[in-house]
């Protein structure tokens, strides 16, 4: 047995194999064979239905053991493929993925409205604002572009320096398809077909005072337009609402994040005064919703390196965006109840 993933290259990648997981069945679910009339179809419903709470348990642990046996094979026997970006779909789809459901689904209950604006096929960008002292936005839009889609397209973000330097989370992230955010990289994505996503606010952005809530900040300088300009793919501006509210934060101790190497170090109601349970977020309620596509097909690809036009259609996307916040933000009653 070899414990030896496969790597493939992305312009090897069977993109349209990826996009059509959307007709494979969630591990567990149960279909219905064909019938020819109302009492058989009726029969074989009732037939499937659990007798008793001991049979649901014994079933879904049933479920549980051979899903876990199943991926245990697999990682054993190295049946399963990387990218050269590092992106572990085996892992992101059966352990990555279903961690983060309890969180979006439970917790924060995620709406998602907009979907039908992210294409079905080839490259497009992503640009969403960015808040929460803890980049768990990133997370939840990876998720939501995964579950709401319907062909369930992986969203390959562009993270950082630090989220590589950090142990354990750097390994994840290159394992959940998110690279370094750097142009080169992304227009590699990009022309390979990929969904990708990047937060321009960087740091700006999601350490920014509670009191500057749902106010963007600046949006670096524009490498993010000329990526897509360069690819020919649209840009689609997200606008979520609800991230500010996870981690509020009301003081920074720079001289701590100075010694920690980090870009701040927050204070929150909660942290440090209440320590490790301080790290629990709050559960607000939030909403992601992805605008109309910007399309760059007018444009010539040298245009790409005009500072002035890439200024112009950045301001254009971060306009988007925030017009769209505050859209949000009026029809929100309340920051936990929605």
């Amino acid at each position: 047995m070899s414990d030896v993933a496969k790597v493939i290259r992305l312009h090897d990648v069977d993109f349209e194999a990826r996009q059509q997981r959307s007709s494979r069945s969630w591990p567990g679910q149960r279909t219905l064979s064909p019938v020819t009339s109302l009492t058989d179809r009726l029969a074989e419903v009732e037939a499937r239905q659990p007798k008793s709470l001991g049979e649901l348990v014994r079933g879904t642990v049933a479920d549980t053991v051979r899903h876990t046996a199943d991926f245990a094979r697999r990682r054993l026997t190295g049946d399963y493929q990387v990218d050269e970006f590092g992106l572990d779909e085996h892992l992101l789809e059966s352990v990555i993925l279903p961690m983060l459901r309890p969180l979006s689904e439970l917790w924060f209950r995620v709406e998602v409205s907009g979907i039908e604006n992210i294409p079905e096929t080839g490259g497009a960008l992503i640009v969403a604002n960015h808040a929460g002292t803890v980049p768990l936005d990133g997370l939840m839009l990876q998720l939501a572009v995964h579950d709401r889609h319907p062909k369930q397209r992986a969203l390959r973000l562009l993270a950082a320096d630090l989220v590589f330097e950090t142990p354990l989370v750097g390994g994840l992230a290159r394992k959940a398809g998110h690279t370094l955010a750097c142009p080169a990289d992304a227009e590699r994505l990009l022309r390979a077909g990929e969904i990708t996503g990047v937060f321009p606010e960087g740091y700006k952005g999601i350490g920014k005072p509670f009191a500057d809530r749902y106010k963007l900040q600046r949006f670096g300088r524009g490498g993010f337009v000329s990526a897509a300009v360069r690819t020919g793919v649209p840009i689609i501006p997200c606008s979520i609402v609800g991230s500010e509210e996870i981690y509020p934060k009301l003081a920074d101790l720079k001289p701590l994040a100075r010694l920690l190497g980090m870009p701040y170090f927050p204070v929150t109601p909660l942290f440090p005064l209440l320590g490790p349970l301080g790290a629990l977020p709050l559960p607000s309620k939030w909403h992601i919703e992805f605008g109309e596509p910007i399309s760059t097909a007018g444009f010539e690809p040298e245009e790409a390196d005009d500072p002035m036009t890439m200024f112009e259609v950045t301001d254009q996307v971060r306009e988007t965006i925030q017009e769209t916040l505050y859209k949000l933000l009026t029809k929100r009653r309340n920051p936990f109840t929605g």
